[in-house]
């Protein structure tokens, strides 16, 4: 029996769901058996990429940024995102991609889930500086100007573990703890059922909405610029993330008596605290612009076009008044 407050995991049937393509498109051929199975922690992370897309797109256009440049830059950090994001997740677990009887190209198969988010930070920062490189806007304006949106998308994502019933913390007697159903393959061995667990991916979700709040309003009151918001966010995340992954018992990789992610926090906060450092050092004020110096976007200016010619004027060279208003407005005559 479960605390009366406990937090219920949704049903398993909620992780997803088929898209019929055979049924609606048989007419042209498709097979009627075929079908795409859609799954809800993609959705969230769909939601979370569009967000973070639009609001730094706005973001940017209010510092002197094209509209809708924010676009080139989410395809470059999101393809190299999701490349950082599972080549991380098997670098900190590959026990589970070598071995005897383990697939070679199961590294490959990201749809069998397996994705961290420190990768695809690491990932995504790579894909903003090559867009950075094409596009011409400062690699530090992008940053500055995702952070509220990578946050929110962040928590959207969380939000997808939950629909997953994955990556909850250790057993709590706490009102709000996570109800895990025995059959759970991450179900502790030896727990009896009804036990609960920490929602490490609620406690995730709502720090990352409070970050949201602070670090927005440390932006507009000491005009963070130059790197320093992103530098607000690693050191503001990895204390999140510092505490969430030591009570997490979802398997990770151990070194040094730590849990691989807890090193990622460890170094996230290092480097937070770097970028503040340096770019205070280095840049006290405002960048002048959000592009590198000649570099910058210049709005089309917009066209009049019209077939109307007019003179100052008549055909006998007399002043030209179209009208006794337009005479007196125009001092004509006087």
């Amino acid at each position: 029996m479960f605390a009366p407050l406990s937090i219920p995991s949704p049903p398993i049937s909620w992780q997803g769901f088929a898209i019929p393509l055979g049924t609606w498109l048989h007419f042209i051929g498709v097979p009627t058996t075929y079908v795409i199975n859609v799954k809800t922690y993609a959705l969230c992370l769909l939601a979370g990429m569009i967000v973070a897309t639009v609001w730094t797109s706005k973001r940017l256009t209010k510092r002197g940024g094209e509209p809708g440049i924010g676009l080139d830059f989410a395809l470059a950090a999101i393809v190299v995102g999701i490349v950082g994001a599972r080549a991380y997740h098997v670098l900190t677990h590959l026990n589970d991609y070598i071995g005897h009887g383990v697939n070679p190209w199961s590294f490959l198969f990201i749809w069998e889930g397996g994705i961290a988010i420190f990768g695809s930070i690491i990932g995504g920062a790579i894909g903003i500086l090559i867009a950075s490189r094409l596009t011409g806007l400062r690699f530090w304006s992008f940053a500055d100007a995702l952070i509220p949106g990578l946050l929110l998308a962040q928590a959207l994502g969380r939000f997808g573990n939950y629909f997953n019933h994955e990556l909850y913390g250790q057993p709590t007697t706490l009102p709000w703890g996570l109800e895990i159903e025995k059959s759970n393959a991450a179900f502790p061995v030896g727990l009896p059922a009804g036990t609960l667990f920490h929602p490490t991916f609620l406690y995730e979700m709502l720090w990352n909405l409070l970050g949201i709040a602070i670090i927005l309003l440390l932006e507009r009151q000491y005009r963070l610029r130059w790197g320093k918001t992103a530098g607000l966010y690693f050191v503001w995340y990895g204390i999140g993330r510092l505490w969430f992954e030591s009570i997490r018992i979802d398997p990770s990789d151990i070194i040094y008596g730590l849990r691989s992610n807890v090193w990622g926090a460890i170094i996230a906060i290092i480097v937070g605290f770097a970028i503040l450092i340096v770019q205070t050092r280095r840049h006290p004020g405002i960048e002048p612009s959000v592009y590198r110096p000649g570099r910058e976007w210049v709005p089309t200016a917009s066209k009049v076009d019209s077939d109307e010619t007019y003179s100052d004027t008549d055909d006998a060279g007399n002043d030209a008044v179209d009208s006794p208003e337009i005479a007196a407005t125009s001092g004509a005559g006087v």
